[in-house]
């Protein structure tokens, strides 16, 4: 074992290879030295605001170098990172800022208010760019190590934010097995690093000293293309990508030399069959691992694509140091088949892989919780997930899962991606609406009605389509569909 404090672990990896290239973003870089020297100043800079042990500082940086610079200089400090989106309206920002208290606001310079307190007193901060001054110490920190190594947002059921935060300790065993990550390797991460599976693959490879290529925004073509110019050997994906590359031509798609990928993960949202199936035929089984779990980390599933093709639509089984069971509406256990509720707990017992700020679990006797997922597990053990509980639709007392409508839809050529909500009917209760993304297509709505006709059972067809030319998921494959709806009610 090498448990390492995160407030050395770039300090660890400069004697090993300080000149080695730690970040690659849009033509810059840095190395461990570099990134070591740098978030060693911006650490001092952010203490003389009054940052302190075990405070969170906000980071609402986009996707690039400097993001990684504040988080590693909360970490120095012992303190931990607060990642949100850069685009955060103020509005949800200052909800954030209620729930959290952060000592630090970085990135955030709109003229609107720096942010509150309960007290209304301003916060300290810094933005985008922010330089430290020169005369500053880039020599190393004492060592201090955080009482959690990140805190996540997350949406809440009364509509406002909940903070996600970790029980592990800022620390790394840079000598454990994690997520198939091999030490000084390559990893492509094209997804905004605010969220906690871009969070997670990113700092762990570079936990590992291995070399993090990410982009500003994910493209399909610059994706394969850096893939091929940088040797990647992991690639960090979520379905959308996945199907926005399909979608490219053959001659596009192909032309890349993609030989040094070994691993490609995906998860955040359900993988259709036929796409995972043509990402198996093309970049091989041994080379598609998917994963399944919440930011909360109370149970985890892995499936690699060897195991995904005997348990076809799985997304594998609970691993190591965590159980999962399927329960009704009345709290009692199913049986191997049945659908219902998904629920989890960790072998060391409810709590011991996060807490809530602003919101409470949802729990059964015996420390079981619940994220809101829908599922059945054969009697191999195996996981198949059908959606989220609150995105069901309950349309003439049959329930219809948007997922499956979606996957049905994006299966036709020319469709980017979906969204299926429900809208409120006198008799039904809801009805299926589909708002699908076309870009340059001719799709009309008869012809897409008589490709899910082949797909869908009769009460699943969308009752109302609508046309879009813009994308509806960003780039983690998120999805508000509580917006989408309440726009069209």
């Amino acid at each position: 074992m090498a448990i390492i404090s995160l407030s050395r672990i770039l300090g660890f990896w400069c004697e090993v290879q300080a000149d080695s290239v730690a970040i690659v973003h849009e033509g810059s870089s840095i190395t461990f030295a570099g990134l070591e020297a740098s978030s060693n100043r911006l650490a001092r800079a952010y203490s003389e605001l009054g940052v302190q042990p075990n405070d969170f500082v906000l980071v609402g940086l986009g996707n690039g170098i400097e993001f990684f610079e504040a988080c590693f200089a909360a970490w120095k400090l012992g303190a931990t990172p607060l990642p949100v989106s850069a685009k955060l309206p103020v509005f949800e920002r200052q909800a954030i800022i209620e729930v959290g208290e952060p000592a630090l606001l970085v990135g955030f310079n709109d003229g609107e208010h720096e942010g509150q307190v309960d007290s209304g007193q301003a916060l300290p901060s810094v933005p985008p760019g922010f330089d430290p001054d020169p005369a500053i110490s880039d020599a190393t920190l004492a060592e201090i190590t955080s009482a959690s190594y990140k805190v996540m947002t997350s949406g809440g059921s009364t509509g406002r934010p909940k903070l996600i935060v970790s029980a592990r300790s800022a620390h790394v065993d840079t000598e454990t097995e994690l997520l198939n990550l091999k030490k000084q390797s390559s990893i492509l991460i094209p997804g905004p690093l605010y969220h906690n599976g871009p969070f997670l693959w990113a700092m762990e490879s570079l936990f590992k000293g291995s070399r993090v290529v990410i982009t500003t925004r994910f493209d399909a073509e610059r994706t394969l293309s850096l893939i091929e110019q940088h040797k990647i050997e992991t690639v960090y994906m979520v379905p959308t990508m996945m199907q926005r590359i399909w979608n490219l031509p053959d001659a596009l798609r192909l032309k890349p030399d993609l030989s040094s990928l070994t691993t490609l993960w995906h998860l955040a949202a359900p993988c259709p069959v036929w796409l995972k199936e043509a990402y198996i035929e093309w970049l091989g089984a041994d080379c598609i691992w998917e994963l399944y779990g919440g930011t909360e980390g109370q149970g985890t599933t892995v499936i690699s694509g060897e195991e995904w093709l005997q348990h076809k639509g799985s997304v594998g089984k609970p691993v190591a140091g965590c159980s999962m069971k399927i329960v009704d509406e009345a709290g009692n256990t199913l049986s191997a088949g049945e659908t219902g509720e998904v629920f989890m707990r960790p072998d060391m017992g409810q709590g011991t892989t996060y807490r809530y700020i602003g919101a409470k679990a949802k729990s059964l006797e015996g420390g079981w919780e619940s994220l809101g997922d829908i599922g059945r597990m054969d009697e191999e053990g195996y996981l198949y997930l059908s959606d989220r509980l609150a995105d069901m639709i309950l349309s003439g007392a049959a329930n219809i899962y948007p997922a499956e409508v979606e996957a049905a839809i994006d299966a036709m050529d020319g469709v980017r991606s979906s969204v299926v909500i429900g809208l409120p009917h006198a008799d039904l209760g809801n009805t299926v609406h589909a708002i699908v993304d076309v870009p340059g297509q001719n799709i009309g709505e008869a012809e897409l009605l008589a490709h899910l006709a082949d797909r869908l059972v009769r009460y699943k067809l969308p009752r109302s389509i609508e046309f879009v030319s813009e994308p509806l998921r960003d780039d983690a494959g998120k999805v508000r569909r509580k917006l989408f709806k309440e726009a069209r009610v």
